[in-house]
Order: C-alpha cells, then structure tokens, then sequence
C-alpha cells in the first residue's frame, strides 16, 4: 500500500485522459469529481490525506487540467459527455462497482449522472458545494441563468468571460475563505494558464449554457436522493461565491439523516478546511459505512 499519489493517462473515445490515484486498490473506493475552474489539481492535498484509508482516484475533464482539450467545433462540451467520459474512464481503469464519490461543484451534475447510469456504484456519498436545489444560486449566476441561457448569442456571451480572467479566477479560491494566507496562489495561476490555451473560453462558455440542463434535472436528482437514501455526508462552505448556505441546507429535506458540516469556508473548502474534512470522512465511512455492516452481537 502507497500513500503517494501517482499520475496516469488513459485512452478513452480516442481521448487522453489525465487522472491522479492513490491508495491501496483493495481499500474501500473513493472517486474525487471537482469543479469550475479547476482539475484535479483541487485535490493534490486531500488524497495522500485519504490514501492510507481509501483508493482514491481524480480524473481531469476533458477541457481541464492534462485531460485533452478537443476542439470545441468538433466535439460537444456537455455535462452528459463529459459523464459519459469519467464513466469511460472509471470502466477502462477498473474503477468501478460499489464506491463513495466526492462531489464539488460540476462534479455534482456529473457524479450524478454516472449514478443514474449506475445505481449499484454508489455507496455512499460527500457533498462538497455541489449544488442540486434553486435556492441555491448566489447573484453571481444571474448573467448565466437570465441571459445566456434564455438567449445565448456573442451579446449575452460577452459578460461572461470576465468569469475566465485573472479577478475573478482568484475570487473563486477567495471568497469566503476566512485565512488568504491558507490559500495558494498556485491555485489561480495553474487554472489561469489552463484557461490561456485555445479553445478553453469557447469550452467554458458551452458549459456555461449547458449547465440548464443540470437545472432541469435538479427535481429527478432529489426524487432520487428522496427514493434511495443514500449515506450522505455534507460539506458547504458558506461563503462559497457560487451556492449559498441555503442550498447545502436544502439536501437535509430529502436527506433527513444526512449529516451536515457547515463550513467557515467558500468554494474549495479543502484549501483550508483540509484537516476538517479528511476526519470527518474517515469518520462518517468508520460510523456511519463500515460501521453499517458490522454484525449485532448478541
């Protein structure tokens, strides 16, 4: 058993995809699905802080990170293929079968998706600022959801890539965050030369208008969650500039036994709450998973 994280490269559709693991590959199953505008990267220090317990693996998307960046022309950015890569990928690795899955963010609508696919691959669940509920859009969402959504054209796209520059890239790693001094610089700088290569604002701009369709399947996702219960643990920082407390609040109604940490944080919560969340996920799969199935002595 490694606790290093190790970086690999898989074919998937005739793409290169670029994940990161660590971990004992007989240890319980945790996949890491982060958000906009990071890769993998998010998660360089919460997996050698979970390898010694889980088999952890982080895939790029593609158009993030060192997963390949197709031309947008020629190759659909949605939130279903992007799923429909990360579940390629799961397959090819052998990464599959009852698993927790991490989801930040865009990983939500695809961690989502992939369950939906797969019913039997989740065991259980981490809910980090992924939102699936209205309420849980901040303002900053407003020039996506009430223009470009309803009418997308250079007009309405035009706002919006001010999302895709250096102020607002560092705002995401900054908002909410109650210690700067926690927050590496390396964060903005590598999504920043990330979002420099061509193509990459034409890619997030079609994420942009794509991510209705996530909106559209928010009530199936809560009847989901409502219907199957699954063993849900909760981290939302209430700073987040995407999501607000609301929307971490609104999973207890169809998750009432859901454990909620409420974070002095923002969106990547794991940049200085690290210490917070690895316990509590070691402790939630301890109690609340493994626990489950130990027998009752009598």
């Amino acid at each position: 058993m490694t606790t290093a994280t190790t970086f690999h490269t898989a074919q998937v559709q005739a793409l290169d995809v670029f994940y990161r693991q660590a971990g004992d590959p007989a240890a319980p199953k945790l996949l890491l699905l982060g958000g906009f505008p990071a890769s993998s990267h998010q998660f360089r220090n919460l997996i050698p802080a979970l390898a010694d317990r889980f088999h952890v693996l982080a895939p790029d998307y593609p158009g993030f990170g060192n997963t390949d960046m197709p031309d947008p022309a020629t190759w659909d950015y949605t939130f279903d293929h992007l799923a429909d890569i990360v579940e390629g990928l799961l397959v090819e690795v052998g990464f599959t079968g009852p698993m927790g899955i991490y989801m930040q963010d865009y990983g939500g609508p695809i961690g989502n998706r992939i369950i939906s696919r797969h019913p039997a691959w989740l065991d259980w669940q981490v809910i980090q600022n992924a939102n699936t509920y209205e309420e849980g859009f901040t303002a900053t969402w407003d020039g996506i959801r009430h223009a470009l959504w309803v009418d997308r054209s250079p007009e309405t796209e035009v706002p919006l890539l001010g999302f895709l520059g250096p102020d607002v890239v560092k705002a995401v790693y900054t908002t909410g965050h109650r210690d700067l001094t926690r927050i590496s610089p390396d964060n903005w700088n590598t999504d920043l030369a990330f979002l420099a290569r061509p193509h990459a604002h034409r890619v997030q701009l079609d994420l942009f208008y794509d991510y209705r369709t996530n909106a559209a399947l928010y009530p199936a996702w809560q009847t989901a969650l409502r219907e199957r219960q699954p063993l849900t643990l909760i981290f939302w920082g209430q700073g987040d500039i995407f999501f607000t407390p609301a929307g971490g609040e609104a999973y207890l109604r169809d998750l009432p036994d859901a454990e909620l940490v409420r974070l002095d944080s923002g969106h990547f919560a794991v940049e200085d709450c690290l210490d917070e969340i690895s316990r509590g996920i070691r402790t939630f799969y301890d109690t609340r998973v493994a626990g489950a199935r130990q027998p009752v002595r009598a």
